[in-house]
């Protein structure tokens, strides 16, 4: 799978070892469902500003949120609307607040590497189709999350 990660934040350091881990949590999810080369995604890195921001605007929700999947497979009142057909290799975005990110990994006792691997590997999973609104879904998504995780060598 083809990933773009780009960096628009400056308040929480930005190092090639939180790029890489991003790169690795996208090639396992991509391996996990079997997607190929031409498949393309992008993970931006964002404050809790920016992300604020989108999930204001996309979602109506007027505060910071650790991760927004924007996929450009579905169209819903929380996605934007795409001039033209989404082209079938590109997932979408997944926009992660680095700084939630660093907060959260704080008060869950891990790095901010592990942390920063899950948001990817949960908004990634939403734009793959995986849900988590009730039991049985969240249960799912886990036991994927989990995985990914351990295949991008940040398991438990």
């Amino acid at each position: 799978m083809e990933t773009a990660v780009l960096n628009q934040q400056s308040k929480v350091e930005w190092t090639p070892a939180l790029e890489a881990i991003l790169r690795r949590v996208a090639d396992a999810v991509a391996a996990e469902f079997g997607l190929g080369p031409q498949v393309e995604v992008s993970i931006v890195v964002v404050d809790d500003q920016g992300i604020r921001e989108l999930n204001a605007r996309y979602r109506g929700i007027d505060a910071p949120t650790d991760v927004l999947s924007f996929s450009m497979r579905e169209e819903g009142e929380a996605e934007p609307a795409f001039e033209e057909p989404a082209d079938e290799q590109l997932l979408g975005d997944v926009i992660i607040s680095l700084e939630t990110a660093e907060r959260q990994a704080r008060e869950f006792g891990h790095g901010l590497e592990r942390e920063v691997g899950f948001l990817a590997a949960h908004g990634l999973l939403h734009l793959l189709g995986c849900q988590h609104d009730d039991e049985a879904e969240r249960s799912r998504m886990r036991d994927l999350e989990e995985r990914v995780l351990a295949a991008a060598g940040l398991g438990r």
